[in-house]
């Protein structure tokens, strides 16, 4: 096998998980000089991986993919990937259960495949789990099924890591090769070793590590994204007060306070809720850990609470506007820019609302149309651009902050009534736009 600490022989990789992070890792990975075999239970996902073509959607990634130069391969047999690399990375689903933990079926199916390869193979392999996964999981379930499957004791005959990577969808390229922290729990100091060298070698530069236990790293996964989520509540909130403040701004107050180091003025931004695939389950299961180990932990609930307010504050706005059965346009479906995800989606939740209450609503999204039509169905009607849209509405929404929304022909004042969830128009001047987080005049 190769020794990862060795820097002029290349480790091999094998990722299993060809999903909308996996697929760019390999691709990334691959782009930078090592050979990677992703492994996936999806045909048409291994075609397209072996074929130098992304299965997934995510700015950038056609051209890392076209870097890769016969590097990456793909394959749905998890016992080649195993036998023919020496560092495999788990990318599976970890689905959320109802009380908000996390489904280890996917873990451990995978988990059961390598090992039974491991018990075939010579030399030491590395299993990194990328995987979210609740505290405890790492060290009490999927360890010892390593172990068992492979008859192998963990930090001799195998090494094991916890490695989350903490990247955002429309933004995944540049948080791989530039990550403002890498998480490694580790089995053992060896371990940790080797996927440090790994890491370096990928990024080029020494990584920033926070190398530590494994129960450890899987508690700090989840509170790096329950803090974060506390932050977009904690300025959603002050938007309320400031709604209700003559001449309250939002984007006044979040600027100066984000100055202050001790705050910082990321995410510190006034509009809607947050949505996407992470960080409203990492909060639930961050929950759901607390109830297990009977603690409070009444930060991350209040945070879960507050994040349905701004869509409903949002829908009241419009409706003390204008009348029910008139037509209102939504903007934005995708969580956020630069992605076609609505899992969680405020502009989804906000086209909902309004339909509930009466309103003829239109939408609009550069990415999501196909799967917002998924989630709405026939309760709202589908705009072929975004200019179109505008077009006869007494109302629009822009709900999430596309930069080409900011520039479209807009209506001269007295137009439609415009709300402004994100103070995309705060330079057209011409337009009579609300911004969603400011009151009156005072």
């Amino acid at each position: 096998m190769n020794e990862l600490s060795n820097d002029s022989l290349v480790p091999r990789l094998s990722i299993f998980g060809l999903g909308k992070l996996g697929a760019v890792l390999a691709g990334c990975y691959a782009s930078r000089g090592v050979p990677v075999l992703g492994v996936d239970l999806d045909d048409a996902t291994v075609q397209a991986v072996a074929a130098g073509r992304p299965p997934v959607r995510e700015p950038g990634l056609p051209e890392i993919y076209a870097r890769c130069g016969g590097r990456l391969d793909a394959t749905r047999d998890a016992r080649r990937a195993v036998l023919e690399t020496d560092v495999s990375f788990l990318l599976v689903p970890t689905p959320s259960e109802p009380d908000g933990s996390y489904s280890l079926r996917w873990v451990k199916q995978a988990c059961e495949e390598i090992g039974r390869a491991l018990a075939e193979k010579d030399g030491r392999h590395l299993v990194v789990l990328k995987s979210t996964v609740l505290p405890g999981a790492c060290g009490e379930e999927i360890v010892p099924l390593l172990e068992a499957t492979s008859g192998r004791r963990c930090g001799f005959g195998f090494g094991f890591a916890y490695g989350p990577e903490f990247v955002a969808l429309g933004s995944v390229v540049r948080d791989v090769f530039g990550p403002e922290l890498c998480l490694l729990g580790e089995s053992d100091p060896d371990t940790g070793d080797r996927i440090e060298a790994l890491y370096r070698r990928l990024l080029g530069h020494p990584p920033p590590m926070a190398r530590m236990s494994l129960v450890n790293a899987e508690l700090a996964k989840l509170a790096v994204n329950a803090y974060v989520t506390m932050k977009i509540s904690f300025a959603n909130s002050l938007a309320r007060l400031c709604e209700r403040l003559p001449g309250g701004d939002v984007d006044q107050v979040t600027d100066a306070i984000g100055r202050d180091g001790r705050i910082g003025g990321r995410y510190l931004k006034g509009g809607l809720g947050f949505g996407g695939p992470c960080f409203s389950r990492d909060n639930r299961a961050l929950l759901a850990l607390a109830r297990r180990l009977e603690a409070d932990f009444a930060l991350a609930s209040a945070t879960d609470r507050v994040n349905v307010h701004p869509a409903r504050v949002a829908v009241a706005r419009v409706a003390g506007a204008i009348a029910p059965g008139e037509r209102v346009g939504v903007l934005g479906l995708a969580y956020k820019p630069d992605t076609p995800v609505v899992e969680h989606s405020q502009g989804v939740l906000i086209a909902e609302l309004l339909a509930e209450g009466g309103f003829e609503v239109s939408v609009y999204d550069p990415l999501a149309m196909p799967a917002a039509r998924r989630e709405l169905g026939d309760r709202v009607k589908y705009a072929e651009s975004a200019q179109a849209l505008l077009g006869g509405q007494q109302g629009v929404v822009i709900a999430t902050p596309w930069p080409a929304f900011a520039e479209l022909d807009w209506p001269a004042a007295p137009g439609p009534f415009v709300l402004d969830c994100w103070g995309l128009l705060a330079g057209r001047s011409e337009v009579a736009a609300v911004r969603l987080g400011v009151g009156a005049s005072a």
